[in-house]
């Protein structure tokens, strides 16, 4: 049996006459009439007692009615699914992000993404960038969004897209450098400052940018991440230079009522993120859609920003 030989049987099981199954199939009524013949051929039983113009089903017909049906239903399901997966519109989803954007930015995107749809199932991770890079190494995701921290990608374990961007200064409301649209690195010799961890790559190049230019750094904290430091900021405690994402983000939470402010930083090094995907672990077309559009909307929010975006992609031996 072919699917061609059981899609004309199941239509002239269920149609008044030859002539409707063939309408209903959208083909002639003597090709019908031909796929019902061979297909008695090839199972050496007459499925229709032949009485004019009607084809009456033998017992055995009912039988194999049943079968075929669940047989075609089943195509008909997978070729249904088939399509959504192509289309992105089902399938699972695999991701994480660095901290800073998993608390807002990233799921908005994801939500706002797949929206209501119950046939896409999502699992979304919070983890630091080295972290990101690990789960990368062991094919553990679909993909990740993490910083640059000084680690090219290995051709062996994963793949890296880059963006680049301007980072800001992040300033309580009235303090006397808020009024400047932009702050020059000597502007912040010796002011106490709030920076990532002495280990982590903006650390040490804040402190170079600071020192280049004549200036005195004044490390009065120091946090794992950028968002837990703009309470400090607010209070008057200290200023940073912090990646632009955080300088979004704090513009759409608001977490503290607009206390804290920010500013672009005259030149020096620019923040770099990277989205991350496994080298053996090829994305599905719902993954890639969503790589994809994540960063399209990462740019157009740093465009949006003033943080002059600018994107990389995998080199061609990654």
């Amino acid at each position: 049996m072919n699917l061609s030989q059981m899609t004309a049987f199941r239509a002239v099981m269920e149609a008044a006459s030859l002539s409707a199954a063939a309408e209903k199939l959208g083909r002639t009524q003597p090709a019908v009439s031909l796929a019902i013949r061979s297909l008695e051929d090839s199972l050496g039983l007459k499925l229709f007692e032949r009485r004019g113009r009607q084809l009456v089903p033998v017992p055995e017909a009912h039988y194999l009615h049943a079968e075929t049906s669940d047989i075609l239903d089943r195509l008909s399901s997978v070729a249904g699914t088939m399509k959504s997966l192509t289309a992105g519109q089902s399938g699972s989803l695999n991701v994480a992000s660095m901290p800073g954007p998993s608390t807002f930015l990233f799921p908005r995107y994801i939500s706002r993404f797949t929206g209501s749809n119950p046939r896409i199932r999502i699992s979304l991770s919070s983890r630091t960038s080295p972290q990101i890079r690990e789960l990368a190494a062991t094919q553990g995701f679909d993909f990740g969004f993490a910083d640059m921290i000084g680690r090219e990608a290995s051709a062996q374990t994963f793949r890296q897209e880059t963006i680049a961007a301007d980072c800001f200064c992040a300033i309580p409301q009235d303090h006397p450098l808020a009024q400047k649209q932009v702050i020059a690195w000597k502007d912040l010799d010796n002011v106490p400052l709030g920076l990532l961890q002495s280990t982590h790559i903006t650390h040490q190049k804040t402190v170079a940018e600071l020192r280049r230019a004549g200036g005195t750094p004044n490390v009065v904290l120091d946090s794992q991440f950028f968002l837990p430091m703009m309470p400090f900021i607010s209070a008057g405690r200290c200023l940073s230079v912090v990646d632009p994402l955080t300088a979004v983000t704090e513009h759409e939470v608001d977490s503290t009522g607009g206390r804290v402010v920010f500013r672009q930083m005259e030149g020096g090094f620019r923040y770099e993120y990277t989205i991350i995907s496994p080298v053996f672990r090829p994305l599905s077309q719902l993954a890639l859609q969503i790589k994809d559009g994540w960063k399209n909307e990462v740019m157009d929010l740093l465009a949006k920003a003033g943080a002059r975006p600018e994107y990389f992609p995998s080199a061609p031996d990654q």
